[in-house]
């Protein structure tokens, strides 16, 4: 028998945002026919923010291949930066607002998405370093300020480019920059200083580390030598196991911080189950959308609230392969829809309390109401397929009644008993949700 014991008299700080994604909700407020949505179940996951990278990558939501990246948003270099007719906002307005009326703000990646086609044609330099910042500029005034027709939104969270690491600068088939490292380090301290200097109270950052570790310290170190502000550092992980992402945060904080970003906030803003991307990578997905992937997304999130991270985003909630929690055809839930759902219900919790002995292989998180009642989630995460069951029992220090909710392979979150007996056996990779009422 596990047994948990959690100290009520022992509380702590509020629970950090851990349920945010990439992709909003799949929802057309245009159209009428073909109709299917997932927005109700979206907006009651309480969701945060959604990064809107790659969103340009589902052709049936989201505006499709013209909203979002720099290209679809001004398609013709040569035009006049300042003329808003030289920008086309329409798709990305109703990405943007749709996903706002969802109670969701938008993290703005100011950039291109990714391209596997054989040629690459959007993810090349920019042929204006100083044009492009003057663009993204003006993004943010049409978003932020009402500029060309715009809207007064208050976007804070502002990311340059993406995973410009993920190939080297000898590599043939370059996916997300095309350029070097050393045109990279220049976009990006010429868009950070000029952004920074028109909207000094906005949150200005980047750069979406794929997870070359050597080069984001050579990153950071050179950000600071040419006196670079970065308000946030944005970086991606795809792993199997909760301890990989948390030494990879502690890394990437301690880099930081040697580097004198001490007050940046590390933003893991892409990472999901990935086992490998060859051979492994149809059993990852596979994983991704069943009690693995969704017992995995738990257990991080778990992990994570006393972690360095201040913020996640889980990858992904678009239409695609690494979205665990919507279905593709039928937009319902998947097992992975859970883990944010649930984790939403800690933002009403006025204060965390941590498990005083933790449990191999076992993850937990606790939250206390103003009425003083107790929500609490318990995770048996593994990545071992035939791991036994284990015998688990809460411990409060104090009796009481409680709702237990399972997340199982025969359990889509629902209400299995009320009970005050906190002992239960648990399958590996299921979740179970207990609710002091």
């Amino acid at each position: 028998m596990e047994t948990l014991h959690f100290d009520l008299h022992q509380p702590l700080g509020g629970f950090k945002v851990l349920n945010a994604t990439n992709g909003g909700p799949w929802h057309k407020r245009h159209v009428a026919d073909q109709w299917r949505s997932n927005f109700a179940d979206y907006k009651a996951a309480r969701i945060p923010y959604s990064r809107n990278h790659d969103s340009n990558l589902s052709s049936t939501i989201y505006g499709g291949p013209f909203a979002h990246d720099i290209t679809a948003i001004f398609p013709d270099f040569d035009a006049d930066v300042d003329d808003p007719q030289s920008y086309d906002f329409a798709c990305t307005d109703e990405s943007v607002l749709v996903t706002l009326e969802a109670g969701t703000e938008t993290f703005f990646r100011l950039g291109q998405s990714i391209e596997h086609q054989i040629k690459k044609h959007d993810t090349l330099p920019p042929a204006d370093f100083e044009k492009w910042a003057k663009i993204c500029e003006h993004i943010i005034r049409h978003y932020n300020e009402g500029w060309a027709d715009g809207l007064h939104l208050n976007i804070q969270y502002w990311e340059i480019w993406n995973e410009a690491d993920l190939d080297g600068d000898d590599s043939t088939n370059k996916r997300t920059w095309g350029g070097t490292k050393a045109q990279f380090f220049d976009l990006y301290e010429i868009t950070a200083k000029h952004l920074k200097s028109c909207f000094p109270q906005l949150k200005i950052g980047g750069p979406a580390l794929a997870g070359h570790m050597d080069w984001a310290e050579s990153f950071l170190q050179e950000m600071r030598r040419r006196e670079v502000p970065i308000d946030f550092f944005s970086w991606h992980i795809y792993c199997t196991e909760p301890k990989h992402l948390l030494d990879r945060a502690e890394n990437v904080r301690r880099i930081m911080d040697a580097c004198g970003y001490t007050d940046a906030e590390s933003i893991l803003n892409e990472w999901n189950y990935v086992k490998g991307w060859e051979q492994d990578f149809v059993y990852s997905i596979e994983a991704i959308h069943g009690m693995k992937g969704a017992a995995f997304t738990m257990a991080c999130i778990s992990a994570c609230q006393p972690s360095s991270v201040d913020m996640l985003m889980y990858y992904d909630t678009r239409p695609s392969a690494f979205c665990g929690a919507f279905d593709f055809y039928t937009y319902r839930p998947l097992k992975g829809y859970y883990p944010l759902y649930w984790y939403g219900m800690f933002y009403d919790m006025t204060h965390e309390i941590r498990c005083t002995a933790p449990a191999e292989n076992l993850y937990t998180l606790c939250g206390v109401d103003k009425h003083g009642k107790t929500l609490t989630v318990v995770t048996y995460y593994t990545d071992d397929d035939h791991a036994p069951p284990k015998e688990v029992r809460v411990d409060f220090g104090k009796p009481g009644q409680y709702e237990v909710y399972r997340l199982d392979e025969t359990h889509d979150g629902t209400l299995e008993t009320t009970t005050e007996d906190l002992s239960f056996t648990m399958q590996a990779n299921t979740c179970v949700l207990l609710k002091e009422i």
